[in-house]
C-alpha cells in the first residue's frame, strides 16, 4: 500500500515538473519574440538618415560616431559595396557619440540635414578629421571650416543644431544603442544580424551572403 502511495506522489510530482517546463517554455518563447520585436524597434526609426533605395533588399544599419577614426575608415568601403550593388544596397545610419564632444558635431550633421546636405557633410567631416578630433576629443568649433564648401546656411545651421528634437534624437540612438548591446564604433547589422567579429571581411560576408539569399 504504502509502495502504492508513493508511487502515485511520484506521478503527481511528474505531472507537475512537466507542466511547470511546459509553462517555463512558453514564457520563454514569449520573452523571446517580445525581445525580438524590440530589437528590431531599436534597430530601425522612421526618421533615420538613410542612402540607397528603400526597396533595397539589403539593408545595412550603422551606428557610427563622426569623431570615430575606424567609421571613417569604413565609410569608403560601404560605399564601394552599394556601388558594387546598385539599388540591392540600403545603409541607415544611427548615432552613437561615444567620442567627448561628439554629440555636438552629430547636432552639426543632423541640421545640415534639414539643408539637405547630410551625406556631403558626413563624407566632409570624415575627410577632415584631423583638424576637429583632437586626442580622441571632438572640437565642433573647428569644424566650420571644413563645412564651409557646402553652401549651407552656417547662421541657420547653427541655431538648428541646438534644437531640442535634434537632442532627443541623439539621446534616443544612445538609448537605442544601448539595448542593442553596441559598446564600440562603427557597428554594423546587416538585414538585423550582427556580425559574428569586427572586420572588413565579416561586414562583406554578412551583405554577400544576405544579396545571395534575395536572389
Amino acid at each position: 500500500m504504502k509502495q502504492k502511495h508513493l508511487l502515485i506522489g511520484l506521478a503527481g510530482l511528474l505531472v507537475i515538473a512537466i507542466a511547470l517546463g511546459v509553462f517555463y517554455f512558453r514564457g520563454q518563447g514569449g520573452a523571446g519574440a517580445a525581445g525580438t520585436a524590440l530589437s528590431q524597434a531599436a534597430l530601425t526609426r522612421a526618421d533615420t538618415p538613410s542612402f540607397g533605395e528603400p526597396t533595397a533588399p539589403v539593408h545595412i544599419v550603422e551606428f557610427l560616431d563622426p569623431a570615430c577614426g575606424t567609421c571613417g575608415e569604413f565609410y569608403p568601403f560601404v560605399k564601394k559595396m552599394m556601388a558594387a550593388n546598385p539599388g540591392k544596397i540600403r545603409v541607415s545610419v544611427r548615432y552613437a557619440p561615444f567620442h567627448p564632444g561628439s554629440d555636438q558635431v552629430v547636432k552639426v550633421l543632423e541640421a545640415a540635414r534639414l539643408q539637405g546636405r547630410f551625406s556631403q557633410a558626413l563624407e566632409t567631416l570624415f575627410a577632415s578629421q584631423a583638424v576637429w578630433v583632437q586626442n580622441h576629443h571632438a572640437n565642433v568649433d573647428l569644424v566650420w571650416a571644413p563645412l564651409g564648401n557646402l553652401g549651407l546656411d552656417m547662421e541657420r545651421l547653427k541655431a538648428d543644431m541646438n534644437s531640442p528634437e535634434i537632442a532627443q534624437r541623439i539621446q534616443r540612438d544612445l538609448a537605442d544603442a544601448n539595448s542593442l548591446g553596441v559598446a564600440m564604433t562603427p557597428e554594423f547589422f546587416v538585414n538585423g544580424k550582427p556580425m559574428p567579429s569586427f572586420g572588413y571581411e565579416q561586414l562583406k560576408t554578412l551583405v554577400d551572403d544576405a544579396l545571395a539569399g534575395a536572389k
